[in-house]
């Protein structure tokens, strides 16, 4: 009897969950992947591409080429899916699994914000991370803004690292002087799930570079003709070049399938994946797991590619009865580009409690250069 995994998402977890269970599951079991976008971005590299350091061919990959001997490739958009029957309408098809892994991530919602789009520039994307190259590019002085629309949002670095990098390339470019940098923040301090002593860490990372911070100023609509920022406590900034994280959420065919939660997102087994269908998983962006100190688990890419391989693994030990299941740990790490080719590291288990155990490691050559080196191991590695 063969049996057949659907993979819905061929993002970072996705990815490796197909590719993980095409090597362990008999060549009679099929595995099919789903995915909507022609190519695929390594996302750690926007930043890199923002700041002039990489170009979009450089940083992406043909989708097709994720899908190894022995992975059905099935482009198109997941429209709806069910969950009790673990099947999903693509297009005008519907994909049934035996098993059936969700790895759709999040997606940007910045009309949650009335003017925000029009504004400024997401940092998140392919586009957005363009046209911010070209605008720091262009930009000659005055008032640069780096907001987070929520407190919660993927890649918790990730806006931090936008703002030491565009304050490298101003400084890189003469026109440092010239600037202001402020960085407004929904979230009380940087990265606080990983623990009050890393997020002092980021912030003085921030602060020593002149980079003004702005805690718990949670935006309420952007004016992008007279550009100024209002937000919920009754203040408001000006600017005259704004780069965002936008509001996230759970793609429309996730919440509609009665997956997700009050928070938005599909909970999980925080050490198998599955969700409240049996052998229906969830990984990555797409999940919530709420930790004892009150916050959930970062959504972030190693979180991602750690599920992903625990939800192949048990996927292909039931169906084989070979192996032992596994358990997710909860244990990751993440660079901090601070540009000049230096970059911090913190990692640790943000499964401890009371609080995650996670450390913070200084700026350097070497994690600058570890990191360059997994961008490249990835690429090549999974394409």
């Amino acid at each position: 009897m063969s049996r057949t995994a659907l993979v819905l998402g061929a993002g970072l977890g996705g990815m490796v969950a197909a590719q993980n269970l095409r090597r362990l599951l008999p060549g009679k079991d099929r595995v099919v992947l789903v995915e909507r976008d022609a190519r695929h971005v390594f996302p750690p590299s926007l930043l890199w591409l923002m700041v002039g350091e990489r170009d979009a061919e450089a940083i992406s990959r043909p989708s097709e080429h994720a899908a190894r001997p022995g992975i059905e490739l099935v482009r198109g958009e997941v429209s709806a899916i069910d969950p009790a029957a673990k099947t999903a309408r693509v297009d005008r098809q519907t994909l049934q699994g035996d098993a059936l892994v969700i790895a759709l991530g999040a997606e940007y919602a910045p009309q949650a914000v009335p003017g925000l789009a029009e504004a400024g520039l997401c940092i998140y994307t392919l586009e957005g991370a363009t046209a911010i190259r070209e605008a720091l590019a262009r930009f000659q002085g005055g008032r640069l803004v780096v907001l987070t629309a929520t407190p919660q949002y993927k890649c918790p670095a990730a806006p931090y690292e936008a703002a030491l990098l565009a304050e490298s390339f101003l400084r890189k470019n003469g026109c440092r002087e010239r600037a202001t940098i402020d960085f407004y923040a929904a979230e009380p301090g940087p990265m606080m799930v990983a623990g009050p002593a890393v997020s002092a860490g980021v912030r003085a990372m921030i602060e020593a570079r002149g980079i003004a911070y702005h805690p718990e100023h949670q935006v309420k609509s952007v004016d992008a003709s007279a550009r100024r920022i209002g937000f919920a406590n009754g203040a408001s900034a000006e600017f005259d070049l704004l780069l965002y994280v936008p509001p996230h959420r759970a793609p429309a065919a996730v919440r509609e399938a009665g997956l997700t939660n009050e928070s938005g997102w599909v909970p999980v087994d925080r050490h198998t994946l599955e969700t409240k269908f049996a052998g229906v998983y969830a990984l990555g962006d797409v999940t919530v797991i709420p930790l004892k100190m009150g916050r959930p688990l970062p959504k972030a890419g190693v979180f991602a590619h750690g599920q992903a391989e625990v939800v192949a693994h048990n996927i292909a030990a039931a169906w084989t009865g070979t192996g032992e299941a596994r358990r997710f740990d909860g244990k990751g790490m993440c660079f901090i580009e601070t540009g000049g080719a230096r970059a911090g590291m913190g990692s640790g288990n943000f499964y401890a409690e009371p609080l995650p155990n996670v450390r913070l490691r200084e700026p350097g050559l070497l994690w600058h250069g570890a990191k360059v080196l997994y961008e490249k191991y990835w690429l090549w590695s999974r394409f």
